[in-house]
């Protein structure tokens, strides 16, 4: 649910040039363009090449690295559609000889133009990383962060001009630290977006545990009867659901808000049963990894229906109550409004909290780094749960639904795979998410073999190169003892 970046979990895909000789009106060729929101921008640029009747497709994020990202011509006539499954996106626009006049569409919609080119643009040069330094731990690494930043607090992405605060929690072996830079408080309240699909996937493994739902049951069962017809073949089941495997867009097509503001408010379930019922439920054969909000949305949804509770009442029965976590959840108590920290669009303009409705399960959340980190222990060490965790049935089945929902299922691409919603980085053993709304951006890892945890919660929207995301790794290198990516502006 992050604004103005492509959401490509590895950029190591390879791109070819693809030679041509193009003609006119033709899509044939090398197309460049950018995309722009508010201050951000992000350079697009897309290899087309037709062989007899086939059409060969790459799209380059410059900006990101992510370079050959496969894509689909789907129309090659006006109006022109190139769709981009590895992200959920979607090209489409009219061309008149060397121009390709259209809309960028994830999520959110955005103008473009992209112009044809007779080579191909590189990507932008990769900043060298920070030296590495010796790993740090909890005690010493806002020392560190304090000369890592200095340069973001004085004329980036944390200088006074950008009303920005970032809250920054991190725990190793046990003990744990929590600071503030800019704006924001050690205690202030934050939209943690798509972290809130870890959150729904915990709540799977729990009634799973609970064997209230099993993992490879239909979501149709979970709708109410008469929702959408029962497919011949395989159908999408829960743990499709989880896994980023179900064959759902990353939004359904009657997302149509009335308010750009708070986009989210008035998705409510009849809409969601009414796309659900249009689309089917039918399985795809071999179903790709594809990132949507409206799969874990759904997800919520259908968890909530057989608990017969509303989500958030469902999230503290799951997770939040045994955990004693009382600054999360879905709606605002007078307590977290009064630290609830304004959110920022990209170019650091106040913005809309977002309410989501239906989709609540993809990214309704709100949370504080002290409630977080107790869930981020909860993960490394499930076997070690507060002692009140256990006086409730959900408590008790807390611990091996902790361990169920780190349990790999699929892969994703580039050495990363999937678990109830966890990314897994296979080379460091990590699990991470980060997300995003109109106002707000985060990033989550846990570590369990090196016994370390790390929450960056940052009052402003993504870009181009989102800086909650890179100051997460920074941590979690700087936590490792490797170079950082770094921070300066």
């Amino acid at each position: 649910m992050t604004p103005l970046r492509l959401a490509v979990l590895s950029a190591t895909l390879s791109a070819c040039a693809l030679a041509q000789t193009p003609t006119p009106n033709s899509l044939d060729g090398i197309w460049l363009g950018t995309l722009h929101s508010g201050a951000a921008s992000l350079r697009l640029q897309l290899h087309l090449h037709q062989d007899a009747d086939k059409w060969t497709c790459a799209l380059d994020s410059l900006d990101q690295h992510a370079m050959g990202i496969p894509c689909t011509v789907t129309s090659t006539t006006n109006p022109i559609a190139i769709d981009v499954p590895a992200v959920q996106g979607k090209l489409s626009g009219s061309l008149t000889a060397n121009t390709l006049i259209g809309t960028w569409t994830q999520g959110s919609s955005l103008p473009v133009t992209l112009e044809r080119q007779t080579t191909a643009a590189k990507p932008a040069p990769t900043p060298k990383p920070d030296a590495a330094l010796p790993p740090a731990d909890a005690k010493s690494i806002q020392g560190i962060l304090d000369q890592d930043l200095a340069a973001a607090l004085t004329s980036g992405a944390l200088a006074p001009s950008t009303h920005a605060g970032v809250t920054i929690g991190v725990v190793t072996q046990g003990q744990r630290t929590i600071f503030s830079y800019g704006t924001a408080k050690p205690d202030s309240i934050f939209e943690i977006g798509s972290i809130s699909k870890t959150f729904t996937g915990l709540i799977l493994a729990q009634m799973v545990e609970q064997k209230s739902v099993k993992l490879d049951e239909p979501v149709r069962e979970l709708l109410p009867p008469g929702t959408v017809t029962k497919p011949s073949g395989p159908e999408i089941t829960l743990l499709d659901l989880s896994d980023q495997h179900s064959g759902l867009p990353r939004m359904p097509n009657n997302f149509a808000p009335a308010d750009r503001n708070n986009p989210y408010a008035d998705y409510d379930t009849k809409l969601l049963y009414a796309y659900i019922s249009t689309h089917g439920v039918a399985l795809p054969v071999n179903a790709p990894f594809e990132y949507s909000n409206l799969g874990v949305g759904l997800l919520g949804t259908a968890l909530a229906n057989r608990a017969k509770l509303p989500y958030s009442d469902l999230l503290h029965l799951q997770i939040t109550g045994p955990l004693g976590m009382t600054d999360t959840a879905v709606a605002l108590t007078p307590s977290m409004r009064a630290r609830f920290i304004e959110g920022r669009d990209s170019s650091h303009n106040p913005t809309h909290a977002w309410d989501l409705d239906a989709l609540v399960g993809a990214g309704g959340i709100r949370s504080t780094a002290a409630d977080m980190l107790t869930y981020l222990e909860a993960q490394l060490h499930p076997d070690k749960l507060p002692a009140a965790a256990a006086s409730t049935l959900q408590g008790k089945t807390l611990p091996d639904a902790l361990y169920a929902s780190q349990k790999v299922h699929a892969d994703v691409s580039g050495g990363t795979s999937i678990a109830l919603n966890w990314f897994h980085i296979e080379t460091t053993d990590s699990y991470w998410h980060n997300g995003g709304t109109g106002g707000y951006t985060s990033y989550a890892l846990f570590n369990p073999g090196d016994d370390f945890a790390l929450i960056v919660l940052f009052n402003t929207a993504g870009d181009k190169d989102p800086f909650a995301d890179k100051l997460g790794q920074h941590i979690a290198q700087r936590l490792s003892g490797q170079p950082a990516v770094p921070l300066a502006p």
